[in-house]
């Protein structure tokens, strides 16, 4: 019979064989080569921040198939936005843009394919770290919703070259309020949004990656699909700098009201004739 130490020592014997196997079953060169840093291609059309659609200038061009009451929030908001404030841009105060707008890779995106996880990291306002989960798992029957949301994926191979070369994801569970970029347009206040997307290289030039990414949304008509492409920095050696939205931020919100802060530290209006914010609470300053 088997003493106590003995089986202790068979089990974790039996534990690290099924790691290394598990290890060795994992072959990089069967899944595209996506290492390095990723930004965001933007059309000729230009002007402003990332547009959803980047081949067109952000704001109305866009031809987003907004429902008529979105239609009508989005182009308030614009005005809002001429009028100094910030409409329904909720990223100004440095909240998450959450999906899909993180795609949009305002700032350098990294991709880590792992063997039962693509992760999916943009330093852009926080650090947003999106975990793509391709371990054939079904969706939780209950989990707290995120500014990301619950990704599930899997990795085909499209050309049956015995290599993976398309992701396709699909995420839910996302929160709010979110916007497709900063211009504003704003996704749907019930939260139900369904982002579906195929990434893979582009076959002509290994060091483009094209995203073809469609959101399912409530604010929408029909579902509305846009092609993102991203470059690689052909550099070796990358530098990842770190952001930190809040500091310096100058943009203050107070009971659904935006504010400036000046550069002396002082609260400023950010509208023609705008009423200061309620200050019953406080001592008047001497005069």
């Amino acid at each position: 019979m088997l003493n106590r130490s003995a089986v202790l020592g068979l089990a974790i014997a039996v534990a690290m064989g099924a790691t290394q196997s598990g290890v060795f079953a994992f072959d990089p060169a069967t899944y595209p080569n996506l290492k390095g840093q990723w930004f965001g291609v933007r059309g000729t059309a230009g002007g402003g921040q990332p547009s959803f659609d980047p081949i067109k200038r952000w704001g109305t061009t866009q031809d987003a198939p907004l429902t008529p009451e979105y239609e009508a929030m989005f182009k308030a908001n614009l005005e809002d936005q001429r009028a100094g404030g910030q409409g329904t841009n909720a990223t100004s105060t440095c909240l998450a843009p959450g999906m899909p707008m993180v795609m949009n890779a305002h700032s350098p995106m990294e991709i880590i394919v792992l063997p039962e996880t693509t992760y999916i990291r943009v330093d852009h306002i926080r650090d947003t770290r999106r975990r793509i989960y391709t371990d054939g798992r079904d969706w939780p029957a209950e989990i707290e919703p995120t500014f990301d949301g619950y990704s599930i994926g899997k990795w085909i191979d499209t050309d049956g070259d015995g290599r993976y070369d398309t992701l396709e994801v699909e995420t839910r569970n996302m929160r709010g309020p979110r916007a497709f970029d900063a211009s504003g347009m704003p996704l749907h206040s019930d939260n139900k949004t369904i982002v579906k997307e195929r990434i893979r290289l582009d076959p002509t030039n290994p060091n483009v990656m094209l995203n073809e990414l469609t959101t399912i949304d409530s604010s929408l008509t029909r579902p509305w699909t846009v092609t993102k492409r991203y470059g690689r920095d052909p550099k070796e050696e990358l530098v990842w700098t770190e952001e930190n939205c809040a500091e310096g931020n100058g943009h203050v919100e107070i009971r659904g009201q935006g504010y400036f802060l000046s550069a002396e530290g002082d609260l400023m209006p950010s509208r023609k004739g705008q009423e200061p914010p309620d200050l019953r609470f406080f001592t008047e300053a001497g005069k």
